[in-house]
């Protein structure tokens, strides 16, 4: 069986966990669990309620049989300040959702942190059918709108707007997308929006319960609701109503979590696992979704 790798005569890492608050819907642990039973890796992966004043302690008293941990809000911009070390996308975006606990050769413990909501966005958004395009909107200013901008980048906009609650959260978007070479526009929630064949919001659900002004880019566009409970939420139902196609953000969870696995088995999520489309078509199942993102069991609005 895998994961028998022991460090400089420590117990197995085999554990693993989700951290956030609130943190009692995550579907991460169902995620992982069927990754690890496809790779035969005797691995556990908990959750546990946290907030981030407490997760620097919590870190401080983990033992060595601990392999890695997964962060949700409130914790990612946090556990950037704590990291020995920082993959590209997460000292971009300035947001960590990924930690990986090793140890040098000297017996120190190492902590890195990478960002794979990025590569989660721009995965998810690749298997309902869309590898490019021009520009795109955001909704709302958080941690995850800092990797949707990023993402937006990859997939090759050359533009992006970002409409926002609070307005003050609009400089350091702008600075990214700047950097990013993203020509970039901003203003609030209930502003007009400029023409673009992609939105992604990184509204917690159930924020936005007057979609307005974002409805008239449904026709023809695609939405990912990176939220998914409640679900559906208003903005996904009144967008297909309105003739978009959604993408729920349990399709991007799914994706991100992927990259996670192979972080925690090999350090890095640029490698893919040994029979990953067994591990990905797992992760799929256990969270009722095809190989597009479509629940396959018609419960959320059509793509």
């Amino acid at each position: 069986m895998r994961g028998t790798e022991a460090v400089d005569g420590r117990d197995d890492r085999s554990h693993l966990a989700v951290l956030g608050s609130p943190i009692e819907h995550s579907k991460s642990p169902a995620l992982h669990a069927a990754a690890y039973r496809v790779l035969d890796l005797d691995w556990s992966y908990g959750r546990h309620e946290l907030d981030a004043a407490r997760l620097e302690g919590f870190l401080a008293d983990l033992g060595p049989a601990w392999r890695g941990l997964s962060l949700t809000m409130p914790l990612k911009h946090r556990a950037l300040e704590l990291v020995d070390h920082a993959d590209r996308a997460a000292h971009e975006t300035g947001a960590v959702n990924t930690l990986r606990i090793g140890y040098t050769e000297n017996g120190s413990r190492r902590v890195e942190g990478f960002n794979t909501d990025v590569g989660g966005i721009v995965r998810a958004i690749g298997a309902a059918g869309v590898d490019t395009v021009t520009a795109a909107v955001v909704l709302g200013g958080g941690a995850t709108a800092s990797s949707a901008v990023m993402a937006v980048a990859e997939l090759g906009a050359q533009e992006v707007h970002v409409a926002l609650r609070t307005p003050a959260q609009a400089q350091p978007l702008q600075t990214l997308a700047e950097h990013l070479g993203l020509r970039f526009g901003s203003g609030p929630i209930d502003g007009r929006m400029p023409d673009a064949p992609l939105v992604i919001s990184t509204l917690p659900g159930g924020a936005l319960t007057e979609p307005g002004p974002v409805l008239t880019l449904a026709p023809g566009g695609l939405l990912l609701d990176v939220a998914y409970d409640p679900w559906p939420s208003a903005l996904a139902t009144a967008w297909s109503a309105a003739g978009g196609s959604v993408l729920s953000g349990l399709s991007m969870l799914v994706h991100q979590a992927l990259l996670q696995v192979r972080i925690f088995v090999d350090g890095d999520p640029s490698v893919p696992l040994d029979d990953e489309p067994a591990v990905l078509s797992a992760m799929l199942a256990a969270v009722d979704l095809d190989a597009a993102g479509t629940p396959v069991d018609g419960s959320h609005p059509p793509r």
